[in-house]
């Protein structure tokens, strides 16, 4: 019997969103269309319809609230703010009362009102004519998906497990699919739709996924099984890859492995620029687990170990038995190297779903959150602050207060702090006694009035995700205004500068924990304003660390005194640009498609 025919090599062109090269088996992920059913019910049946509709969006807002923890722990602060677009949706009280006046006009169910109502505003969405508001339907699609699946009662698909490395052939990927996807199991994503500005490709591009959006109708041509390669780069699936093909890919992974070997290679090594001068990389962590992945890329200690994390899981306040645990998990884990917990910064886009301690607010990145919380409950925040202390007699722990405004804060929180040693003395529990307390600058008024704070802490942590965004009054998740968000605003710059100086006239101690500390670009500019760490999610500190060993002290500070003359951000950014391509030499210039 003769040899079947070999099967033709086919190339599908669409758009390059996130770099990288992948060879192995498809597997396609399609979302079954839900069917929700529609039928008639009496007004008397009405108010237990729309407390099935909260209960189902208090589920969403808890799966949701979740999966942004995760994230936050996996990938950073800024990729898990993709999710708060989402959370926003559940909010949304537009939504939630047209869905209702709907079922009362209708006397239709409510799931079937709610498909109805989001569809008019996925649909409306849709035909905007800007690419990044368009975008924003996938979100709206992507919560009404999930709360139809909780009124449905039915489970939500996922890309958790899928038995095998594959890569995933959609016709679209929400942000929360990718958000869940098992980045050892998915080897490349490539869709039918989307493009470059998803938040979906945002964090394909986070996990280091290569991925290819646009091909149009991939999911109907390809099946389970068949054997493709994906190029992130010249945005190509192709199906069934002759070995001529798999050759010249063959060299192009080549090249990007030794690049990646040549920048891990510096994993072991100081962090220190080419005239010996230092500066600390740490790890952001949301979860003890993490603390293995930040010692595999070399963290010299976590710089922000966010404990909101741990009471988002729990969707509860855990008590400080289980806090204890959690916290000396990961203090033995990176002894003897430091960990600075960060105490409870709830509110905002972080919220315990299961509890309402609060009134729902209009802007609550500005409202009722972090400290303002802590010290309104000051019983949650002890037994949160007696069980840092516990975990600080096994290792070294410092203590960050967030979202501190002003001098009185700050030595409310120190009051309550010598509280909870007092309580730990009196049980004859361990602690440190010399634990060092720092603040978080991440408010304007905190940054002009750092010479008091200085007085009454031991250590800075800039937060340049709130600072950029209350300096400059650009709400992140606001897509008519979040364009206006930048890091190389003069303004910014500025600010930062100020705190680094007046800390170190002071003679503490400054970390850079927001999205601009691990951000290659802005390593040599704020190593010249004497930052003295830098915090960053775990994968990113081979990057950083290798830019920093292949420039020299001086070189900064002449790069930083040419950004300070900058009116234009734009020209700031060209500056580091440049500068950054100058020192990353071949494995910034490289030709990775030759």
């Amino acid at each position: 019997m003769a040899d079947p025919a070999p099967k033709l090599e086919l190339v599908l062109k669409g758009v390059p969103a996130s770099p990288g090269v992948a060879h192995g088996t498809a597997f396609v992920f399609l979302q079954k269309e839900l069917e929700v059913p529609v039928y008639q019910i009496e007004k008397s049946q009405q108010p237990a319809e729309v407390q099935r509709l909260h209960h189902a969006l208090t589920q969403t807002r808890a799966q949701i609230a979740k999966l942004r923890a995760e994230v936050a722990g996996r990938l950073g602060e800024p990729e898990a703010q993709i999710l708060d677009a989402h959370l926003m949706v559940l909010e949304d009280n537009a939504l939630i009362e047209e869905t209702i006046h709907e079922m009362e006009n209708s006397s239709y169910n409510i799931d079937y009102c709610f498909q109805a109502v989001a569809q008019r505003y996925t649909d409306a969405f849709n035909k905007m004519e800007d690419e990044y508001l368009r975008e924003r339907a996938a979100d709206i699609r992507d919560v009404s998906r999930r709360v139809l699946h909780h009124l449905l009662g039915q489970a939500t698909a996922s890309l958790a497990r899928l038995g095998g490395q594959r890569v995933v052939i959609a016709q679209d990927l929400s942000p929360s699919d990718t958000a869940g996807l098992d980045r050892h199991s998915v080897l490349a994503i490539a869709t039918d739709t989307g493009s470059r500005t998803s938040h979906a490709v945002i964090m394909a591009r986070s996990l280091q996924v290569p991925a290819v959006v646009g091909l149009h109708n991939a999911t109907e041509r390809l099946e389970n099984g068949d054997d493709v390669l994906l190029d992130g780069y010249e945005g190509l699936l192709i199906v069934n890859p002759t070995e001529k093909t798999l050759f010249r890919y063959g060299h192009i992974e080549k090249r990007q492995r030794d690049i990646r070997s040549a920048i891990e290679a510096v994993i072991p090594l100081a962090s220190e620029t080419r005239d010996g001068a230092r500066i600390g990389l740490m790890a952001n962590i949301s979860d003890p687990e993490e603390t293995k992945e930040a010692k595999h890329f070399g963290a010299a200690g976590v710089g922000l170990y966010r404990t909101e994390g741990l009471f988002i899981r729990h969707d509860r306040f855990p008590n400080e038995e289980e806090q204890y645990e959690a916290y000396k998990n990961a203090v033995e884990a990176l002894r003897p190297n430091p960990v600075v917990i960060r105490t409870l910064d709830l509110g905002g886009d972080k919220h315990i779903t299961s509890l309402q301690f609060t009134h729902k607010e209009d802007n609550p990145f500005m409202g009722f959150r972090a400290i303002r919380f802590c010290l309104e409950h000051p019983n949650i925040f002890r037994e949160q602050l007696r069980a840092i202390l516990r975990a600080s007699a096994h290792g070294t722990v410092k203590i960050m207060y967030p979202m501190i405004s002003g001098l009185q804060e700050l030595i409310q929180a120190n009051l309550l702090l010598e509280q909870a040693k007092g309580e730990l003395r009196a049980n004859n529990q361990a602690f440190d006694p010399n634990v060092a307390v720092g603040s978080m600058i991440e408010i304007p008024s905190a940054a002009w009035t750092a010479d008091q704070l200085a007085l009454h802490c031991s250590f800075f942590s800039i937060g340049t995700n709130d600072l950029i965004q209350y300096l400059l009054a650009v709400d992140r998740v606001n897509d008519r205004v979040a364009h206006l968000y930048d890091p190389a605003h003069p303004a910014v710059l500025r600010a930062i500068q100020h705190i680094i100086t007046t800390a170190h006239h002071h003679k503490i101690p400054v970390s850079i924990c927001g999205e601009m500390g691990g951000d290659p670009m802005f390593t040599p500019l704020l190593l010249a304003m004497g930052a003295d760490d830098l915090s960053m999610s775990p994968a990113g500190l081979p990057d950083v660390k290798y830019l920093i060993r292949n420039f020299r002290l001086d070189e900064a500070q002449a790069l930083l005194a040419k950004v300070m003359e900058q009116t234009d951000p734009k020209n700031t950014l060209a500056l580091l640009r440049r500068f950054y391509l100058e020192h990353m030499g071949d494995l910034a210039r490289a030709d990775v498609g030759a």
